[in-house]
C-alpha cells in the first residue's frame, strides 16, 4: 500500500512539473530587444572612451616615484664613477653606461642586448628607439669642455608625469628643459647668472596632453 501511494505521489509531482513547463514560460527566457542592446552597447563604448585614458593616466602617475628613484640611483652611480676623472669625466659616456646602470631598475626597463638596447622609462610611448625611451650623452658646462656634465633625455612622456617627475629630479639636476607645447623651455638652470630656480608651474604648463612631452635633465 505504501509503495502504491509513493508511486502516485511521484507521478503527480512529475506531471505537475511537466505541466508547468508546457503551460507556462519562465520570465528568464525573455530576450532583450534590439533597442535595449543598442543602448547598453553605446553606454559601454562611452565608458570605455572616458575610462581608458583616465586609467592610463592613473597607472603612469603611480609609476613616477619609482622611475624617479631609478634615475636618482643611476645619477648617483655616475657621479661616484666620475670622481677623480678630471674636468671632463663624462666625455666618453655613451648608452652603454645607461644600459648597465638600469638593468636592475624597478620600473625603467632595458630591452635588448648590447649598445643598441633600448631603455624604456615606462611613462608613455612605445619604449623602443627614440619613442618612450631614455638616452644619455655628454653635456657642456658653460666655460668648460665637452663632458664636464651629462644629460638624460626622456622622449614621449605622458602628461600624467608632469610635473611630478621634474619636481622629483630638480634637486639633482643642474638644468631641466621641458618640450611639449612647442620648443624646449628651461624650467631650471643653475648655469645662468643669476641662476634660474626651479619653476614647477612653468613645467606643468609646458606639458601637452598625451605622450607628447620631452624632458631633458643635465647633471654635473
Amino acid at each position: 500500500m505504501m509503495t502504491q501511494n509513493l508511486e502516485q505521489v511521484t507521478d503527480t509531482v512529475v506531471l505537475s512539473k511537466v505541466g508547468s513547463k508546457v503551460g507556462t514560460r519562465p520570465s528568464f527566457e525573455a530576450g532583450f530587444s534590439l533597442v535595449e542592446v543598442s543602448i547598453v552597447t553605446a553606454l559601454m563604448v562611452i565608458l570605455a572612451i572616458i575610462g581608458v585614458p583616465a586609467l592610463q593616466a592613473y597607472v603612469i602617475e603611480s609609476k613616477v616615484p619609482k622611475v624617479a628613484a631609478d634615475m636618482q640611483r643611476f645619477v648617483s652611480r655616475m657621479k661616484v664613477a666620475a670622481l677623480g676623472g678630471g674636468l671632463a669625466p663624462y666625455a666618453s659616456v655613451d648608452q652603454r653606461a645607461l644600459i648597465n646602470g638600469m638593468r636592475s631598475a624597478s620600473v625603467v626597463a632595458v630591452q635588448g642586448e648590447g649598445q643598441k638596447a633600448d631603455v624604456a622609462h615606462g611613462l608613455g610611448g612605445q619604449g623602443r628607439g627614440d619613442n618612450g625611451t631614455i638616452t644619455i650623452s655628454p653635456e657642456v658646462v658653460p666655460g668648460m669642455s665637452e663632458g664636464s656634465a651629462f644629460r638624460l633625455t626622456l622622449t614621449h612622456v605622458n602628461h600624467a608625469a608632469c610635473p611630478m617627475l621634474v619636481t622629483a629630479m630638480q634637486r639633482m639636476a643642474s638644468v631641466i628643459t621641458v618640450a611639449g607645447h612647442g620648443a624646449s623651455v628651461p624650467v631650471k638652470n643653475d648655469f645662468l647668472v643669476p641662476g634660474l630656480t626651479y619653476q614647477p608651474v612653468l613645467a606643468d604648463a609646458q606639458c601637452a596632453r598625451g605622450d607628447n612631452n620631452q624632458f631633458v635633465f643635465v647633471f654635473q
